[in-house]
């Protein structure tokens, strides 16, 4: 992508409303923490004490808003905590330069790095920053500070209060999480009756899984029917891919093909009423003619042999989600945890506990290459120079520039290019529309107070998409709020406009300067992908040499580790196709077609899992052969991509070629390894280069990519290289 294609999509993210993401009773809920607060503060106390209530209040409301499996009213405390803690901090040192410019750039720095525990962090960090910027210019004594780091934390109070008294439907990210993986494996079901070896994306999954993860508290509290179907779902995906695959499963054509048909519509059918079960807390209805249509005759049944038994595995599966989503809200206690193996739910650690993970995870990215620790780098010398520099200038309240600066820069190019643009043309939009008003209105406390409140409520409810439109509101609300104070809109709107211009184009200029391409780290990315998918088939393959307890956990492990690797290669493509900057070891068409080879490999694994025998079923003892081949082959093959080598399959094909010479006991299982060769091999194709090919210069380079631009566009590819 060029960079005026580039600029072309951030324009278009920043302006785009998506009317599904907007949730306006909790933005008046929000935006009534904002007026409770800034009410009585102007009543009891001075406009300045209501700046610093309204914006404890505002960023605190704003954190709740992230996207977050903890209880809001603890995100709302952790943020007015870390807000009233900045200010208090940020006051004592804001004498002189000389100490500030250090904790500034300190601060700065391990808000960036906040990142590594998540966006929810790395945001809520992000305001601490404006937050000490902002009020360090309100208070006249270190008494004077300690009372608005007071009153800065109240706004958290009153925000975690209101989510206390009135709850917005508890629960409900758990809710959308788990019916949404249940809906995604619905529709998977649907595709699969046009294309049977569609690909599935595993992410809904793993954020069920994610959301699953709670804390002993909130398992006391959980609803019931959260309990059990992401696990169902889990198991019926890898029935309804081996019932629907021609190769493992129902025939391709004929009476056995209908009948898959039947089964994954039912199935569809079944799994898209618990959905809307467990996403609105009502009884599950499902019509009869599905349930009729999930008995399995056993005289008249058409499937015979691993489709029979993948249907009867569907049937059985469905059942169980039948009955767990019937319990509609009703809620059980669940009982405490007696260690790591019977713990009956994913334990998350509380907010004390994850002190320590929070410290291993910032210390992971403490290197060169990591985009974290990159971004809290440009972080931290943006904030810093844009403060300098504001401070020279012939204008007042300088720190718009690096607050502008901090709330835009995210670690990737993308979203920091969205958020500036979207920022800068909103901050202006906003300071124009307010500042009119305030010139036609007049000095009036508490008539601006209200006004800051409307747009503070306007911000919220557009806080999730269209973030143009939020920063505008956003904009009018800091103008309102200086209005309440009394400030001269000649001495502040004039000068924030060209600070916030100066704040963006540092924010722009830093990534231009310093970045943190995903691009070039695509084959490595793919790689890991690869490493992750061969240890989770080889880890199937041993389940079938020795179906245990122990296996199967590790089998279940090695299915984690390859889905988040899958992830990261995910969102690493999906960055790199918005990045200015020329393919650097993959190309577009190149990566695409390596993708599809990768979600081949891991769908033959799960057909793989849907097979795998009892505990007192005849071993596949010669799987545990492939299982070590297959680990070692694609481990090698991934340290090979990193080196720009080609990848090498030979210890697969002598264990594939000595079972056809024995004669395998279990023919699925053979079929299943040999769909996984050929995905391997496809994934060979995709990348394997020439000796010529990789002693080229940047003009091939160029050549190719203008090469697989025109294929996308007509739907054919390139020619195949050698290697």
């Amino acid at each position: 992508m060029r960079w005026p294609q580039a600029f072309r999509e951030v324009l278009r993210s920043g302006i785009k409303i998506e009317e599904t993401r907007l949730e306006p009773l909790l933005a008046l809920r929000t935006a009534a923490g904002v007026a409770i607060v800034v009410g009585p503060a102007l009543w009891l106390g001075s406009p300045a004490y209501a700046a610093s209530a309204a914006l404890g209040a505002y960023s605190a409301g704003g954190a709740t808003f992230q996207r977050t499996w903890r209880p809001r009213k603890v995100i709302a405390l952790g943020a007015g905590a870390g807000l009233a803690l900045s200010t208090l901090v940020g006051y004592l040192a804001a004498g002189r330069l000389v100490t500030f410019l250090p904790l500034l750039a300190l601060w700065t720095f391990v808000a960036g790095l906040a990142w590594a525990v998540g966006s929810t962090a790395g945001i809520v960090a992000a305001t601490t920053v404006g937050s000490m910027l902002v009020t360090i210019t309100l208070p006249t004594s270190a008494g004077r500070a300690l009372e608005h780091a007071g009153i800065i934390a109240l706004g958290g109070v009153a925000q975690a209060v209101l989510i206390l008294l009135f709850p917005i439907r508890r629960w409900r990210a758990h809710r959308d999480a788990l019916a949404d993986a249940l809906a995604a494996v619905a529709d998977y079901a649907r595709r699969l009756r046009n294309d049977p070896t569609a690909p599935f994306d595993p992410e809904p999954l793993m954020t069920a899984r994610d959301a699953a993860a709670v804390t002993p508290s909130q398992a006391r509290t959980r609803p019931t029917v959260l309990h059990g179907p992401r696990g169902l779902a889990e198991r019926i995906l890898p029935a309804i891919a081996a019932l629907a695959d021609p190769d493992v499963g129902a025939p391709a054509e004929g009476p056995g093909r209908d009948r898959a048909r039947e089964l994954l519509d039912a199935a569809a059918d079944v799994l898209d009423a618990a959905a809307r079960s467990i996403r609105r807390g009502t009884p599950v209805e499902v019509p009869p003619k599905t349930v009729d249509v999930l008995r399995v005759d056993e005289e008249h049944e058409v499937l015979d042999g691993p489709a029979r038994q993948a249907a009867e595995r569907l049937a059985g599966l469905l059942g169980e989600a039948l009955e767990i989503a019937e319990s509609g809200d009703a809620r059980g206690r669940t009982p405490t945890p007696h260690g790591p193996e019977g713990a009956p739910f994913l334990v998350r650690p509380t907010m004390f506990r994850l002190v320590p993970v929070i410290v291993r995870a910032a210390r992971r990215e403490l290197r060169h290459d990591s985009p974290v620790f990159r971004h809290a780098v440009r972080l931290a010398a943006v904030a810093t120079l844009g403060y300098l520099i504001a401070a020279r200038l012939p204008l007042g309240h300088g720190y718009w520039a690096p607050i502008t600066s901090v709330m835009v820069m995210r670690p990737d190019f993308h979203r920091t290019y969205a958020r500036a643009v979207a920022r800068l043309a909103g901050t202006l939009v906003g300071v124009a529309l307010a500042t009119g008003m305030v010139r036609a209105l007049g000095p009036d406390a508490y008539l601006f107070g209200a006004l800051a409140v409307v747009s503070a409520g306007l911000s919220y409810t557009l806080i999730r998409t269209g973030y143009a439109y939020s920063q505008c509101f956003t904009a009018a609300y800091v103008v309102f709020l200086l209005g309440m104070g009394g400030q001269g809109w000649e001495q502040t709107v004039p000068e924030r406009m060209v600070l916030t211009l100066l704040g963006g184009a540092l924010a722009m200029l830093a990534y231009a300067v310093f970045p943190a391409w995903e691009t070039p780290r695509l084959p490595g990315r793919l790689a890991d992908w690869l490493a992750a998918n061969g240890r989770y088939a080889a880890a199937v393959l041993r389940s079938y040499a020795e179906p245990t307890r122990e296996r199967r956990a590790d089998m279940r492990r090695a299915q984690l580790a390859s889905r988040k690797a899958r992830a990261a290669w995910q969102e690493a493509y999906d960055q790199a196709k918005q990045e200015p900057v020329r393919p650097r070891g993959l190309t577009s068409r190149e990566a695409k077609e390596a993708q599809e080879a990768l979600e081949g490999f891991d769908r033959a694994a799960t057909l793989m899992e849907n097979h795998i025998p009892q505990a007192d079923s005849p071993f596949a003892f010669e799987a545990e052969g492939l299982a070590k081949a297959l680990e070692t082959d694609t481990a090698q093959a991934a340290a090979d991509m990193r080196e720009h080598r080609n990848p090498d399959w030979g210890r697969v094909e002598e264990v594939l070629q000595a079972w056809e010479g024995a004669g395998a006991r279990s023919p699925a299982l053979r079929r299943e390894a040999e769909l996984q060769k050929r995905a391997l091999e496809d994934l060979a194709t995709a990348v394997s280069r020439t000796p010529l090919e990789r002693d080229v210069g940047s003009a091939r380079e160029e050549q190719r990519v203008r090469a697989a631009e025109v294929a996308e566009g007509d739907g054919s590819g390139p020619a195949h290289r050698g290697g």
